[in-house]
């Protein structure tokens, strides 16, 4: 059967592709996928549950429904600063990825192009293939903790630039932009006319006492910025397949036009449950934060004690980056060769562009008793400085 040449040019992820290759391994500690390990909460379960019992089996309206709209708007404005938000800018979609694509579908025209910071969740490249757009990259590097500039994603803007992505705190590097770095972008924007991609998954998950700053508060971004969220970092839902995207009113109707053909409807008793964990109290998600902050301390503190790592402590999200380039060898093949001698699986940052060469990637989602352990592995490996 003939494949389009769409399907055939999809890019991999080199992330899976890690975690299949440790299926053939026993005993792997795993710092590879960025999924919280820890449980969602259960009053959200038990929201979830009770939905299903109350009779929330059924289709719902497209974009959402009310009550997860009221209280996400309430939020957008509270939280995020972003006082003209309304239930009209708001649409529920399956998770962070599938507003992503819907974003892309949206605005993108063949050949658009979309700035792409790296190193970067690799999907972004897939989506944007998708709609037929062509990734524009913009390096960041490690003696600025990876936080990419204005004047940097300015010197690539050309006549078929359409859009920027922010990712902050960012994947796969744990950078968190300042708020003069966003407000500087921002400035970008609006002189160019560009729409941000504002990619906030992370936004709970932030350390060392910064708040987190979105670049819709910022009044000229009103018409420029689509935000998308997700409930499956803050709340340990990555199951639940639940996210969502703020955008100007007559972009949000557009897409939820789209996801009629793309799914209809989020999953009704997902939704109420997404609605307890916005609504109800939040201590699980500062007890989850606090714990990664410590595992965070922890990784970081081990890595620079074994020969050959070097690595700079992350603002937010639950990821590491360390510098791996003294061992004169590709990220891909260091980590398959640590996979394979001691069973610890980390992720290439070759799989999260060019600029994540000579990097790996820690998850650090996973308990203090697997990174203390992994720490003890590399070390036995590489040996201690």
């Amino acid at each position: 059967m003939q494949m389009s040449k769409s399907a055939l040019t999809m890019p991999t992820s080199g992330i899976r592709a890690m975690t299949v290759l440790a299926a053939k391994y026993d005993n792997v500690l795993s710092f590879g996928l960025g999924e919280p390990d820890f449980p969602t909460p259960q009053n959200i379960i038990n929201a979830g549950r009770n939905a299903l019992d109350e009779g929330w089996t059924k289709y719902v309206a497209n974009q959402g429904i009310a009550p997860l709209l009221s209280a996400l708007a309430e939020k957008m404005r509270k939280y995020n600063g972003m006082e003209y938000v309304t239930e009209e800018n708001l649409h529920i979609t399956f998770g962070a990825g599938q507003a992503l694509l819907l974003t892309m579908e949206t605005i993108l025209e063949p050949g658009d192009e979309v700035i792409v910071p790296t190193p970067c969740f690799p999907n972004y490249f897939g989506y944007i293939h998708m709609a037929g757009g062509t990734s524009v990259i913009v390096p960041t590097c490690e003696e600025n903790g990876f936080r990419v500039t204005a004047e940097e994603i300015k010197a690539k803007i050309t006549t078929r630039t359409k859009a920027i992505i922010l990712n902050s705190p960012c994947n796969p590097t744990g950078a968190v932009l300042t708020e003069a770095d966003i407000r500087q972008i921002a400035a970008v924007a609006v002189e160019h006319n560009l729409i941000v991609i504002s990619d906030e998954p992370y936004e709970a998950i932030i350390y060392d006492g910064q708040k987190n700053f979105s670049i819709g508060s910022i009044p000229e971004m009103k018409d420029l910025v689509i935000t998308i969220n997700s409930f499956s970092k803050s709340y340990a839902m990555t199951g639940w397949r639940i996210g969502y995207v703020a955008a100007p009113v007559e972009v949000r109707k557009q897409m939820t036009l789209l996801q009629e053909s793309m799914g209809s409807s989020v999953t009704a008793a997902c939704q109420i449950a997404a609605c307890e964990a916005i609504t109800g109290s939040q201590e699980s998600v500062e007890g989850m934060r606090s714990q990664y902050e410590r595992r965070r301390d922890i990784l970081v503190e081990g890595l620079n004690q074994v020969q050959g790592f070097s690595c700079i402590k992350p603002g937010g999200a639950f990821y590491v980056f360390p510098n791996v380039k003294s061992f004169g060898i590709s990220s891909q093949d260091l980590a398959v060769k640590i996979l394979d001698q001691v069973q610890v699986l980390t992720t290439p940052g070759s799989a999260f562009g060019d600029s994540g060469e000579g990097y790996l990637r820690f998850s650090y989602a996973s308990s203090e008793e697997t990174i203390r352990e992994g720490l003890t592995r590399l070390k036995h490996m590489f040996g201690e400085k």
